[in-house]
């Protein structure tokens, strides 16, 4: 018996194949053929539009040209683009769009679940890493974000937190400058999957780095002069972390920092988006067992579930406890950590709850969250990390091996139901795409978002297949063709004429009439690029052309990932001649 459990403690990957098994009840329903319905049903739609771009060269992607009704709109320039990326990856290696946005959501439940484990692992030893990991992975909100919601942004978003928290852990501890790189693409990753999520989190980021920096230890240097010079260190390393990942993701970044007055956003935050409407209440958040498939509503009518999970916070508050009687008769400093992630855990439930609706209105910025209940995914990441550090005073590796199998059971007998989809469909990408209704969906819904400013509302009717005359002058519009992000056609006037593409104006349109440039006007009723020419013969071309926020964004981003290349090489090859002199 003692050499079984020796195996299981031991063996490499075992560790891995045992969260990837207990991770098999969150998506096999998903492994079959079909689809299944969600709020955010885009998704698919979104791939089909980013794989037009690859192919069409766009790269990065940034204006989609069959929403907004056909007249394309600067979707992937505002949309966090990084899991329609991977998805397109698995798209040309032969997946179907469909197949390729569940495996997306696949490899969110995945990450959610590993990344858990890494920072549990550091945190509490493996078998709180396992423990943490689990009930990460089967937290409530994951199930709302894949099965009801289909908000893939945000999921990978919470999938990514713990791997941040993982890298801001190891480059304090260890103090390697391989980790300033692991914190800076981490935080890219965040920023590209949801960057809203990632400035909501830096509060709490901040704070854990700070707790680290002031309790942790120096035996190398015992100087106060040296002990501050090396604290001073880590503090530039993190910030300079920091401004990496902004750097890598900022041909994403910028345009939303620095072109968010180019398009319509304030549909995004009144009617139905005021966060004021969607609080949730003390017995969603702790006690409600309710399951639903439907829409968050003002009042406590709600069709889904905002519950942090009623194991998690339960068995969380119990750790808690258990650790301040054992600070009281050992003193175990780890009771500090805890309570951090403790005040963390309350924090976000109160964010969630209307008693912080003060907060709310005092801090305009957190209008932009839409959903206070979006907290309950941070809640049951701190809630899971407090599980996990009970592991800390078992010191018995038989007794510790026990108590995991046990919680991991309870936890997934707990929750695994909740991961399933309402219904599968079964539709091919043919039916979800290219349908007369499938069609209409991927041009028309959310059709106010990112709509350009100077369109100043949604067209009523699909775009026409290409431009016209806004008056009949009796000229012919000749071979035309479009891509992504450009069209091209010839026409001979007769005499002055006015035509209209079917495009809205957005700075970076660049229209060349025979190789020059032409002055473009928007103003009519839907902001469409509108051109004057005279009577002749003209091979006309529109084109979207990068600002110079776009090429500051795209030039940051190239140094920054050739930087990350080039520093990984160098380190690989310095342990390299490192282990070759030893």
């Amino acid at each position: 018996m003692k050499s079984f459990f020796k195996k299981i403690v031991n063996f490499r990957f075992s560790w891995l194949i045992l969260l990837i098994f207990i991770a098999l009840p969150t998506f096999w329903r998903l492994l079959g053929p079909g689809y299944f319905p969600m709020h955010d049903d885009l998704q698919v739609g979104r791939l089909y539009q980013m794989d037009l771009c690859f192919r069409d060269g766009q790269i990065p992607c940034r204006w989609v040209p069959d929403m907004g009704f056909g007249y394309g709109y600067p979707l992937f320039n505002y949309y966090p683009p990084l899991p329609y990326y991977v998805g397109e990856i698995f798209h040309l290696l032969g997946f179907s769009y469909l197949n390729s946005v569940k495996i997306l959501f696949i490899l969110g439940l995945f990450f959610s679940g590993f990344f858990a484990y890494l920072l549990g692992k550091e945190l509490w030893g493996k078998y709180g890493g396992m423990v943490t990991a689990v009930f990460y992975l089967y937290a409530p909100y994951h199930a709302v974000d894949v099965y009801v919601r289909g908000a893939l942004n945000e999921f990978w978003g919470l999938a990514l937190f713990p791997a941040v928290f993982w890298a801001v852990y190891k480059l304090i501890k260890e103090k390697k400058k391989i980790f300033i790189a692991a914190l800076a693409f981490f935080l890219a990753l965040l920023l590209l999957s949801h960057n809203l999520m990632a400035f909501f989190i830096l509060p709490f980021l901040i704070a854990f780095a700070l707790f680290l920096i002031c309790y942790s230890k120096n035996k190398v240097l015992p100087k106060a002069g040296s002990y501050l010079k090396q604290k001073k260190k880590i503090i530039w390393w993190l910030f300079l972390a920091g401004l990496w990942g902004l750097a890598l993701a900022a041909f994403f970044t910028l345009p939303v920092l620095f072109e968010r007055n180019f398009v319509h956003v304030e549909t995004m935050f009144i009617g139905y988006f005021n966060y004021l409407a969607h609080f949730a209440t003390v017995s969603q958040l702790f006690f409600s067992r309710f399951w639903g498939y439907g829409a968050s509503v003002w009042g406590t009518d709600d069709g889904l579930s905002f519950a942090i999970g009623q194991v998690h916070w339960l068995l969380a508050v119990i750790v808690l406890l258990v650790f301040l009687w054992f600070s009281l008769r050992k003193k175990k400093k780890e009771i500090w950590l805890l309570s951090l992630f403790f005040v963390f855990f309350l924090v976000t439930a109160f964010l969630a709850h209307q008693r912080s609706s003060f907060i709310w209105s005092a801090l305009s910025i957190l209008a932009n969250m839409q959903f206070p209940w979006r907290f309950v995914g941070l809640s049951g990441f701190f809630a899971s990390l407090m599980v996990g550090s009970l592991f800390l005073l078992i010191k018995n590796k038989k007794k510790a091996l026990l108590l995991a199998g046990l919680l991991i059971v309870v936890v997934v007998g707990f929750n695994f139901s909740f991961f399933r989809p309402e219904k599968i469909l079964k539709i091919a990408d043919s039916e979800k795409l290219f349908s007369a209704n499938g069609w209409y969906k991927l041009q028309t819904d959310a059709i106010f978002d990112y709509l350009p400013i100077d369109a100043p509302l949604p067209p009523a009717t699909p775009a026409p297949d290409q431009p016209y005359f806004v008056k009949s002058e009796g000229g012919q519009i000749k071979n035309f063709q479009k891509g992504t992000d450009w069209q091209k056609f010839e026409v001979d006037l007769p005499l002055e004429s006015l035509i209209q593409f079917p495009l809205y104006d957005f700075p970076g349109w660049q229209v060349l009439a025979n190789g020059q440039p032409v002055e473009i006007n928007q103003q009519n009723e839907l902001g469409l690029i509108t051109i004057r020419l005279k009577e002749g013969y003209y091979q006309i071309e529109a084109k979207l052309r990068d600002t110079p926020v776009r090429k500051v964004g795209n030039y940051l981003s190239l140094m920054a990932w050739l930087g990350m290349m080039g520093f990984v090489i160098k380190y690989k090859h310095g342990r390299a001649d490192k282990r070759t002199r030893n």
